[in-house]
């Protein structure tokens, strides 16, 4: 716990600081992904599901492999889950433009609509956090979660309004789908 407390501003967390901020993570989770869960049960679907439509749709032709390097999941697990989606016609493939191997996904106009239904309730709670928290605490928000994930993956996070970074194959990542949030 000694790295704890390093640097210039030095910080000096208590354990029942830390503990009640895991205890936080979980009911925010947990509160955070109820309502999707409840709508993915309804089409026989789960949160592997809701990651891959959620991820297609923010960054339209992402190749499989980027996905799985996003994911962190095996090629049998996404190829499960890729197949139902795309069965049912809420995900779309197809070849790369130079490399045929590639398989560039996109949400069909389905998938788009399933996404905004799964992400809408998200988007209000986090916009109701931020609105209640203000500037200061977003942008600390920020910093805590590009904090506490891999190191390879924080360069994919940069303050909004930055230039984008590099997909996780090292090519430019797709633009992500901004759609604009109303909150009431």
């Amino acid at each position: 716990m000694s790295d704890l407390k390093t640097g210039f501003n030095q910080l000096f967390l208590r354990e029942e600081e830390l503990r009640q901020a895991i205890e936080l993570m979980f009911y925010a989770y947990r509160d955070f992904t109820a309502e999707p869960d409840a709508m993915l049960a309804k089409w026989n679907f789960g949160r592997a599901h809701h990651r891959v439509i959620y991820f297609v749709g923010r960054y339209p032709d992402i190749t499989v492999s980027d996905l799985l390097a996003i994911l962190k999941i095996t090629k049998q697990s996404l190829s499960r889950v890729l197949g139902q989606l795309i069965d049912q016609n809420y995900v779309a493939q197809r070849p790369g433009l130079r490399d045929r191997r590639q398989r560039l996904l996109t949400l069909t106009d389905k998938g788009q609509e399933l996404e905004r239904l799964l992400s809408e309730n998200q988007r209000q709670l986090i916009a109701k956090a931020y609105r209640s928290a203000g500037a200061a605490a977003v942008e600390g928000f920020r910093k805590v979660m590009v904090g506490m994930i891999a190191e390879e993956d924080r360069k994919r996070f940069r303050p909004v309004g930055t230039p984008s970074v590099a997909a996780p194959s090292g090519r430019p990542a797709p633009t992500p789908l901004v759609r604009p949030v109303r909150v009431p």
